[in-house]
């Protein structure tokens, strides 16, 4: 039986892409391996959000030949996307697969013609694709894919295309499909989730009420949104829904206005700062995590620190961060006035210290209280306790023999958090 490896980087969409590929080479006759050095193929599905994710992709396929000269290599994903035949280049690249065409990997491994990526900007409809992994507590649902903004520092636009959503009736049909095979709860991802729906007359609320009035899914978390997606009437409608966890993640990239203009992005921070408050009064215990980027270009020391207030005095839970990098074919790229990278390594760092104190609080206002928690289907490595993720995305370690509780749905006790790990007793 031949024998592959693969390697996902990058965000949830990815990874459930990853997921498709592993199902369809598995499903003809692919058997997996995690030695590099007994594979017959070698997939690196990519990510080309930065100039680093570039390098780490190459350097891995390179590697990959060089443990295995005889591996045959793919490159898919969004750096295939868009680098497109110049990628053939290489003598470390053996085929080089667009996103779309990832989904049905095998069937292009077949042909002789080692390119195959279409121009993506002019496809209209989004690839309906089933994924019945089973392997995993939580699954996973891609329900949209491309994007209509232009932020001037992201490329993802160009290697995903335009905004495009999955049909209603094959997203409900999906999450019921998940239930019946077992599972509690299902994340929906995308490239950008919150423009699921306008191109099919729809919108996320929308899909809210079809998920809790036509599923049997006992639990649901979206993906990231911008805060122009989120309104009182989805708030709302959310608050009062059993299956939706209190989970959000808001694409906000700056807590400064002028730094919000000149990355294109189109919302004032007093808004949004608002916003996470409403949320945090009407949900009870709300995790509220975000992406900002440190060190924008033009971004002045009184630009960052009035970022640096503003996330200080906000009602976040937790705060990804990440230094700039440059994009080349952004526009971002030939702006003037470019932070230097120790400034902006510099910055990061502070805004990571703001969203280790804002954890550590929110996880201190959750001792002692009961949660929700679905357990996981296996044990944590190091411990060998139970482990599962509450609602609002707190992952509990349970000490307990009890194997009869995977994939289950217990009431636990917050009990302590000891070395970075919270742990609670099950009721």
């Amino acid at each position: 039986m031949r024998k592959y490896n693969i390697h996902t980087m990058g965000c949830k969409s990815n990874q459930f892409e990853g997921a498709i590929i592993e199902e369809n080479l598995q499903k003809n006759g692919f058997e997996k391996t995690t030695k590099i050095e007994n594979a017959d193929l070698y997939i690196l599905n990519s990510c080309s959000v930065t100039h680093k994710s570039d390098s780490e992709a190459f350097y891995l396929l390179r590697s990959a030949k060089h443990k295995n000269p005889q591996i045959v290599t793919v490159l898919t994903g969004c750096i295939a996307q868009i680098e497109k035949e110049k990628l053939l280049e290489n003598d470390f690249i053996d085929y080089v697969i667009g996103n779309d065409e990832k989904l049905h990997l095998f069937e292009y491994l077949k042909e002789h013609e080692k390119f195959h990526a279409k121009d993506v900007m002019t496809q209209t409809e989004f690839t309906h694709v089933e994924l019945a992994d089973t392997s995993k507590t939580r699954a996973s649902l891609k329900i949209q894919d491309g994007c209509d903004s232009r932020c001037l520092y992201c490329i993802i636009w160009k290697a995903r295309g335009k905004s495009r959503s999955a049909k209603l009736d094959f997203i409900i049909n999906q999450i019921n499909h998940f239930s019946q095979e077992g599972f509690k709860e299902v994340v929906l991802t995308g490239i950008h989730i919150g423009q699921w729906g306008k191109d099919i007359g729809l919108n996320l609320i929308d899909l809210c009420k079809a998920i809790e009035e036509s599923t049997t899914i006992e639990r649901y978390r979206l993906g990231s949104l911008n805060p122009t997606e989120i309104n009182n009437e989805l708030l709302e409608y959310l608050s009062k829904s059993k299956k939706f966890c209190p989970h959000f993640h808001l694409s906000l990239q700056s807590a400064c206005d002028k730094t919000l203009r000149s990355m294109n992005r189109f919302y004032k921070t007093e808004d949004y700062l608002a916003q996470i408050e409403q949320i945090n009064e009407i949900f009870n215990l709300p995790f509220l995590g975000s992406d900002i980027i440190a060190g924008f270009a033009g971004e002045s020391d009184e630009d960052f620190e009035t970022t640096r207030k503003n996330l200080e005095h906000s009602g976040l839970t937790q705060i990804h961060t990440f230094p700039y990098s440059i994009r080349k074919g952004t526009l971002g790229e030939s702006m003037p006035e470019q932070v230097m990278d120790t400034e902006k390594e510099r910055r990061a760092s502070i805004i990571k210290e703001i969203s280790r104190r804002k954890y550590n609080e929110f996880i201190q206002k959750n001792l002692g209280t009961t949660a929700e928690v679905l357990i996981e289907k296996h044990r944590d490595k190091h411990s060998g306790n139970l482990k599962g993720v509450t609602r609002n995305y707190l992952t509990v370690q349970i000490p307990s023999s009890r194997e009869d509780l995977y994939n289950t749905l217990q009431q636990v006790k917050i009990t302590q958090c000891k070395n970075k790990i919270i742990y609670g007793e099950l009721i």
